[in-house]
């Protein structure tokens, strides 16, 4: 696809994803205790995460019909080989979402032979659309937006989530505290995909998780890239959508970040 079938396909992407975002609005007060399902221990389901996921499988088979699916629910069944394949997160942020937490989201990205071509998260009750295309840029509502330009982790405000069960808890408490003496402050949403397009416009300077999945974070990476930012995972070399860690900042703070994580994991290790 060139630049142009990008940004129309981008465009269409943006329409589907608002068509699932408003479907969870219009849940939001329906919704009960008698709807939540605990697919494991602190990790929640509703009919809505599912229904979501419905409608966007249908909506985006339309755009690229031999298209594949990677979602969080696993609805679209199975599927052929293609070059194209949608990573779905029909409803980031479910916990927040079913306390009537007001943060949370739709993100949806395509790969096209592994490589991010196209990206939209929804941030529902704010009506933020922030979207991008590879080689095309990054927006918010239509308008282009870039990442900090922050220089010093001090003056940083670092985004967070915590993981309900990994093996390296120490280490990552002890990055946390470093953090936490280092920089301006630390937030912690409950959602990856919009602790990424927060950091792709520059209201947080860097946003680091450990055991996230690949439909949290894969339109956000393409967001922070085309923002102008750098992501990779929190050993610095690698791809960060299969690798279950990702870190995200300007240019100006990805090399603090890293020297920070190396430096609890060498003090683990004594």
């Amino acid at each position: 696809m060139d630049s142009t079938e990008l940004a129309l396909l981008t465009n269409k992407l943006c329409n589907a994803v608002r068509n699932a975002g408003l479907f969870i609005a219009g849940e939001l007060d329906l919704v009960g205790e008698q709807h939540i399902i605990e697919k494991e221990l602190h990790s929640l389901v509703s009919y809505v995460d599912i229904e979501a996921e419905k409608k966007l499988v249908e909506d985006l088979r339309k755009l690229i019909p031999d298209s594949g699916f990677i979602t969080e629910e696993n609805t679209a069944g199975e599927m052929p080989d293609s070059d194209f394949t949608w990573i779905i997160d029909p409803l980031d942020g479910t916990t927040n979402f079913l306390k009537g937490i007001p943060v949370f989201g739709v993100s949806v990205a395509l790969l096209n032979n592994q490589r991010l071509i196209s990206g939209a998260v929804y941030h529902i009750m704010q009506d933020e659309m922030f979207y991008a295309w590879s080689g095309g840029g990054a927006f918010l509502n239509g308008k282009p937006i870039g990442v900090s330009r922050t220089l010093q982790l001090k003056d940083a405000v670092v985004a967070t989530g915590f993981p309900y069960k990994v093996k390296n808890m120490n280490e990552l408490a002890g990055i946390l505290q470093y953090i936490l003496d280092e920089s301006r402050g630390v937030r912690r949403m409950g959602s990856a995909a919009i602790d990424l397009a927060y950091t792709a416009c520059g209201r947080f300077d860097c946003y680091y998780e450990a055991a996230i999945n690949p439909w949290d974070v894969a339109a956000g990476i393409l967001l922070v890239r085309e923002a102008g930012g750098q992501v990779t995972d929190m050993d610095g070399g690698g791809e960060p959508l299969f690798a279950r860690n990702i870190l995200a900042a300007n240019s100006n703070l990805l090399n603090p970040m890293l020297t920070l994580i190396e430096k609890v994991r060498n003090q683990d290790n004594l």
